[in-house]
């Protein structure tokens, strides 16, 4: 009964957004491990694409390899980078001190987040704000590049948010997402949300496959970590929230009823 009423209220936009808040506000509030850095599912490399140098003991190294694969489709170097949805920080540090950016301003609604994220990463063009994805408080046509990593499935509204990152991207600026949908027709939904954006689709790929085997690859070192971080009563809920081996993301996932892709958008130069 209690399941069926979720579900329901998830259709709402207003549940949507009081749903996201109040989870990463809790995650970043109760448990503020500093070696928890990523809050995404992983990725492993295609065999066509470069291998980056990240050792084998690297904490949550398939969660950063999702950052570095995503902003390596685009020149960063020297750029304006703006992160919706940036949670705990981790993905922001890689890129800042990996690819160079001028400048990386990493978003999110959680407030928590953003101080934890302001804690454990200090570099002088890294700064972390709270603000919300659908009324982003930076002005228009001032960022090269925004990046948004499994993130805007929680936004009340995903037109409001594609609107607003076309706002603030410069003319010929890209925006950079990877996400999943639970449904095909979800998915679909959302392709058509990208497509009406006016920006053009310059990439789409499946990786679901991709994140599955970073889910199975990580699965010892993430139950090890629940373990270690979540009271014993919340760690069965939180290793299905965290996708472990068996959990409902990752059989739908490798399913194919749930869907991951990957998008490189442009925004048409003036």
């Amino acid at each position: 009964m209690i399941n069926r009423i979720i579900r329901m209220l998830k259709g709402y936009a207003w549940f949507k957004r009081l749903n996201a808040r109040i989870t990463y506000e809790a995650l970043a509030k109760y448990i503020p491990a500093s070696d928890w850095h990523f809050m995404n599912y992983g990725y492993v490399p295609k065999d066509c694409e470069h291998c980056i140098d990240v050792h084998a003991t690297t904490r949550q190294r398939y969660s950063m390899q999702m950052y570095h694969y995503l902003a390596s489709k685009t020149n960063i170097e020297g750029k304006q980078l703006l992160e919706v949805g940036s949670g705990r920080g981790g993905g922001a540090e890689y890129i800042v001190r990996s690819l160079k950016p001028a400048f990386y301003t990493g978003m999110d609604i959680a407030g928590s987040a953003v101080t934890l994220a302001n804690k454990i990463h200090v570099a002088p063009n890294l700064k972390f704000i709270q603000g919300s994805a659908e009324a982003i408080p930076l002005v228009d046509n001032s960022i090269d590049v925004v990046i948004n990593v499994e993130s805007c499935h929680g936004y009340g509204c995903v037109p409001t948010f594609l609107s607003e990152v076309k706002r603030v991207l410069k003319p010929g600026g890209y925006l950079l997402l990877v996400d999943f949908r639970n449904s095909v027709e979800n998915m679909k939904i959302f392709k058509d949300q990208l497509q009406t954006t006016g920006m053009e689709c310059v990439e789409e790929e499946n990786i679901s496959a991709n994140v599955i085997s970073a889910i199975e690859a990580e699965d010892e070192t993430k139950k090890e970590m629940i373990r270690k971080l979540i009271p014993a009563k919340w760690q069965k809920l939180f290793g299905e929230f965290a996708g472990i081996v068996g959990s409902p993301f990752h059989t739908t996932l490798k399913d194919g009823v749930r869907q991951y892709y990957r998008f490189v958008l442009r925004k048409a130069a003036a």
